[in-house]
């Protein structure tokens, strides 16, 4: 029943979205029956289809290739999606300031024109009003005048009336006939600046406004996922940290851990990215390679190919995995499996012996829902801790258990370090630390951004890395 409703309310949101983004980049930019707007209309249904095929696909046991061909047109528009939202939310603060500059424009142009109109207006016979020239100099007895319409009393109708030209001679007595007061020249007439909150614009103008907005909405908006998904297809960058433990002796100084965590290989990640991420960890020359879980998002039946290059890692002291929560909806077990085929050692709630110090590992808690979750007291139960204690966990909430546990360090991933910004700040509050080291305690945190990607191949503001933790003796 919780899952049903959750389900509704993220189609409800999704559509909602969809709805105001086909609008406004649709909408408001194509004139109603266009091609463009046929076709915007025909991509604002496709497209969620797709998105919500891929999410479901692996799920419900869908053929691979249909996966292939559903993930990368569904998942890439879930983060196009996002960010084409995110720019067209900018876009609404803009777009009210450019009608109101537009409107500003419109209303100085407009008073201009009728200025000059004006000006044309008052001249006669080219003469402007007002100015000095042959006829302001006749006087007003002799300057020849028009008579103005004349009204028939009788039939009530308008009719024009001769004009008659008086000279000197025949002009009337001033004083019996009082010449008629000029009529004063008109003013012109005020020029009123459009409301700021209603701007009296042109259709045209609305519609270049919201091509403007739109189009830098789409250029910001896809421009931000292409350059996330190079980072993903790329292949992860290297980063190193030293991290002392006080309870490492001297010949254990400088041991290197290669963690990388998240690799997810899937329908769009394959092959070729396992080959990249084994190649960045290998050029490191690591002392020990830590898989800290989600490796896949598929069968071994699908994904098993894909994997292979694993077995070409080289660390003098061997590689280990711990599952993540991904392995749980792929099949566990046989991936636990499969690694092992691999020359990996999976740590099952298990632990063993390393030059120096205790390496544990537990199993993810996706696993409780098959009798197979974490279980501390098995990997941390009965160790001597005199020695050093270095924990694989997938998921950083277990630190609290590290802690009670005594260890040292814990090694974790599962937060992608939000993946897609700012889902950095949705991770924050489901995880201790989302990404990089951190104390609780007496026990060091480090949590890894993953070597892959979840859903869209696209990372923004968290790109993936491979970490080589160097462990340091504060005896040395």
């Amino acid at each position: 029943m919780v899952f049903a409703l959750v389900a509704l309310v993220v189609l409800a949101l999704l559509g909602a979205v969809h709805r105001y983004v086909w609008r406004r980049f649709v909408g408001d930019t194509t004139a109603p029956g266009s091609r463009l707007r046929r076709a915007g209309t025909v991509a604002a249904f496709v497209l969620p289809l797709l998105s919500v095929g891929a999410m479901t696909s692996g799920r419900v046991g869908a053929p691979f290739w249909l996966q292939q061909v559903l993930a990368w047109p569904g998942f890439l528009w879930l983060a196009c999606l996002l960010y084409l939202t995110l720019a067209l939310l900018v876009g609404e603060v803009v777009r009210p300031v450019l009608l109101r500059v537009l409107a500003r424009r419109d209303g100085a142009r407009a008073g201009a024109r009728e200025a000059v109109r004006d000006g044309e207006g008052g001249t006669a016979s080219g003469t402007p009003a007002g100015t000095s020239g042959p006829l302001a100099e006749v006087p007003d007895e002799t300057r020849p005048r028009t008579e103005e319409l004349v009204t028939s009393g009788s039939a009530g109708v308008a009719a024009p009336a001769e004009a008659v030209t008086r000279t000197a001679s025949d002009a009337p007595d001033p004083v019996a006939e009082p010449e008629p007061e000029p009529e004063s020249e008109p003013e012109p007439e005020s020029v009123t600046e459009p409301s700021a909150a209603t701007p009296a614009l042109h259709p045209s103008r609305r519609l270049f406004v919201s091509r403007v907005v739109g189009g830098a909405a789409a250029a910001a908006g896809l421009a931000t996922v292409g350059y996330g998904a190079y980072g993903v297809l790329r292949g992860p960058s290297v980063r190193r940290i030293t991290v002392p433990l006080a309870k490492l002796p001297r010949a254990a100084h400088g041991f290197r851990i290669a963690v990388v965590s998240d690799i997810h290989i899937g329908p769009i990640l394959g092959r070729a990215h396992t080959r990249r991420i084994v190649d960045t960890i290998n050029a490191t020359s690591p002392d020990l390679v830590a898989v800290v879980g989600d490796l896949v998002d598929g069968s071994v039946a699908d994904l098993g190919s894909a994997a292979e290059p694993l077995a070409a890692l080289r660390a003098r002291h061997g590689s280990y995995f711990v599952t993540g929560n991904h392995e749980y909806f792929s099949g566990a077990e046989q991936w636990v499996d499969h690694v092992r085929e691999l020359g990996l050692v999976p740590l099952e709630n298990a632990r063993v012996e390393i030059e120096g110090f205790d390496l544990a590992g537990v199993n993810d808690i996706a696993g409780e829902t098959e009798g197979q979750g974490p279980d501390f007291g098995r990997a941390l139960g009965d160790r001597d801790r005199g020695r050093a204690a270095v924990l694989m966990a997938h998921q950083p909430v277990v630190i609290h258990d590290a802690v009670e546990h005594g260890v040292d360090l814990q090694l974790s991933g599962h937060t992608h370090g939000g993946q897609l910004w700012p889902g950095n700040l949705l991770a924050e509050l489901a995880n201790p630390t989302v990404a990089g080291l951190e104390r609780y305690g007496d026990t060091q945190l480090f949590v890894s951004r993953g070597a892959g990607a979840w859903g869209p191949p696209v990372r923004v503001g968290a790109p993936s890395d491979i970490t080589v933790v160097e462990l340091a003796s504060r005896q040395a």
